[in-house]
């Protein structure tokens, strides 16, 4: 229960800073890089660090980047495949979800190999 409240009042704050960030930064389109995403990470790897060490958060950092890579590659086709055939977001969202799940697992399955 106390790793939750902390969890809480760091993850209020660190989104609160970033909430700043992002009415301050121009142009407003760009402001959603500063949301909620960036901010809850931080909190979560600072409380890993101070609950399983620095290996472990490491893991878990590393597992964020290889997220981070690959929903790029899925928003980054279903923005070409909104903008260019012009069907409906739904559509597009929910067939290219397995662009997600494969590029996360062939990344994680390439770290495997390499270690």
């Amino acid at each position: 229960m106390g790793e939750l409240i902390i969890r809480f009042l760091v993850g209020g704050a660190v989104v609160s800073l970033f909430a700043v960030m992002a009415e301050v930064v121009r142009p407003k389109s760009f402001a959603g890089v500063f949301g909620a995403a960036p901010s809850i990470a931080l909190a979560t790897i600072g409380i890993t660090i101070a609950h399983h060490g620095r290996l472990y958060a490491s893991t878990e950092a590393h597992s964020m980047i290889f997220g981070v890579i690959a929903f790029f590659l899925y928003a980054s086709a279903s923005s070409w495949l909104l903008m260019h055939r012009k069907c409906a977001a739904l559509t597009a969202t929910s067939a290219l979800l397995p662009i997600w799940f494969g590029a996360s697992l062939a990344l994680l399955y390439l770290v495997d190999k390499t270690r």
